[in-house]
């Protein structure tokens, strides 16, 4: 098994273009990226966590929210993010490092730890849980080598492959070992993720429905009252999954 100091690295920024922001709209009076650190902090299998946003004076807000929380922050370029991860894995010494994306506020820590236990056991050097996924989207994950990440920045000279962090790698199987963790059962159907108002929306009442009455409902918790109230899912069920960033 691979060993090694395992970094989350969760990009962010205000400038979102469907719905500008929205890592700061409030889920029960908190910001989003907040109850996402919140639901982050208790992965088992992490040994660092730090939010990557840019240098621009508009992500301030999420600079200043990490401070508020005690979280790691990083800032750097806003296109090339290839950059700003490794940079930022540079900083906090990752061996290994797991992407995340802050518009996922029901990601589910024991399905981080999953897929971590399962790349270091099987010394992949990339895994993910989303390629193809069979989670809700909002659950997906990324994790590789720091070493992978720097000859992708060294040689990655595509802009797709500075902006989204990943196509480097996985545009070359023949370079990576790679894997990807699924679940039994095809969930991907789902729309767990927040792009759009109807998704916040849908995301606001599952935190009013559960986490009053338990803070650290997980992935099973959201599917039972899915399927006890069945209409929540349709409340952003008209949008596709995008896989405009998983293009390779």
């Amino acid at each position: 098994m691979r060993e090694g100091r395992v970094v989350a690295i969760l990009q962010a920024r205000m400038s979102s273009t469907r719905l500008p922001g929205k890592v700061m709209k409030p889920i029960l009076s908190r910001p989003m990226l907040a109850r996402q650190l919140e639901r982050l902090r208790r992965c088992a299998a992490l040994d660092g966590l730090v939010v990557a946003t840019s240098d621009r004076a508009d992500d301030d807000p999420i600079a200043a929210l990490c401070a508020e929380e005690g979280v790691a922050c990083f800032r750097g370029s806003l296109a090339d993010v290839l950059d700003r991860f490794t940079q930022c894995a540079r900083k906090y010494k990752a061996d290994h490092v797991v992407r995340l994306t802050g518009d996922c506020p029901l990601t589910d820590p024991a399905m981080v730890d999953e897929l971590v236990r399962f790349y270091l056991e099987h010394d992949f050097d990339y895994a993910a849980n989303c390629r193809p996924p069979t989670l809700p989207d909002g659950l997906d994950a990324e994790i590789f080598t720091a070493a992978a990440l720097e000859e992708a920045w060294r040689e990655a000279r595509d802009p797709f492959e500075r902006e989204h962090v990943v196509p480097y790698i996985i545009r070359r199987p023949e370079r990576f070992r790679m894997g990807n963790w699924v679940w039994p059962e095809d969930l991907s159907g789902l729309r767990w993720t927040v792009d759009e108002p109807e998704d916040l929306a849908f995301v606001t009442r599952v935190y009013e429905a559960l986490y009053p009455v338990k803070p650290d409902f997980g992935f099973a918790d959201v599917l039972a009252l899915l399927a006890e109230h069945p209409e929540l899912a349709d409340m952003n069920s008209r949008f596709e999954r995008n896989e405009g960033s998983k293009r390779v």
